[in-house]
């Protein structure tokens, strides 16, 4: 065996305080771990749910229910006559003077600009459930001459083309949820 100088030759503490070192390091990781891996997503939280919808199969004046989150969401796309009566309806005549749109502030007036989207005010986008108990609501098909556009069938409350309440049980306005339109003939619910 060669001569080899002592000090060349790693000392057996050096070695030890390294390998103790290296353990404190794989410990402090292992234990840190839960507090790392809590701050990610709720696995029992469902992802946002997102719902493309092509619109050129809808006719005017007619009505499209698809779902999205569980809820029924109506498209309606409106006639330049359901459209101005729509918009003809007095503020004042409304049990529910607010918006209830997810893309306005709280207190926005229910105008039915505020319910549709500036350059499409052809599509109506509601959720279509009654806002009294939560009965599932039917379009109306002659919807101009009764200038409505949903009634519910069990406690007879009555929704306008705008999809704001104008008679029976209910006191609220359909919700009109989040969406977009992606191009003409297509929107993003969610």
């Amino acid at each position: 065996m060669a001569n080899v100088d002592a000090a060349d030759l790693p000392a057996r503490r050096d070695f030890i305080v390294d390998a103790a070192l290296a353990f404190a390091g794989v410990g402090c990781a292992a234990a840190l771990w839960p507090f790392i891996d809590q701050m990610n997503p709720n696995s029992a939280t469902p992802p946002p749910e997102v719902r493309d919808v092509d619109l050129v199969a809808i006719q005017p004046g007619q009505t499209v229910t698809v779902p999205w989150r569980g809820l029924p969401i109506s498209i309606r796309r409106r006639t330049p006559e359901e459209v101005r009566l729509a918009r003809s309806t007095p503020l004042s005549d409304l049990p529910d003077p607010f918006a209830r749109n997810e893309a306005l502030p709280a207190k926005t007036p229910a105008s039915d600009a505020n319910r549709t989207q500036e350059g499409q005010e052809e599509w109506l986008v509601v959720v279509s459930i009654c806002t009294h108990l939560g009965c599932l609501l039917t379009p109306q098909a002659p919807a101009v001459a009764a200038g409505e556009g949903w009634f519910c069938r069990c406690h007879a409350a009555r929704f306008d083309l705008s999809g704001r309440v104008v008679g029976g049980p209910a006191r609220t306005n359909l919700p009109v949820p989040p969406y977009r339109f992606l191009s003409p003939a297509r929107i993003r619910i969610g």
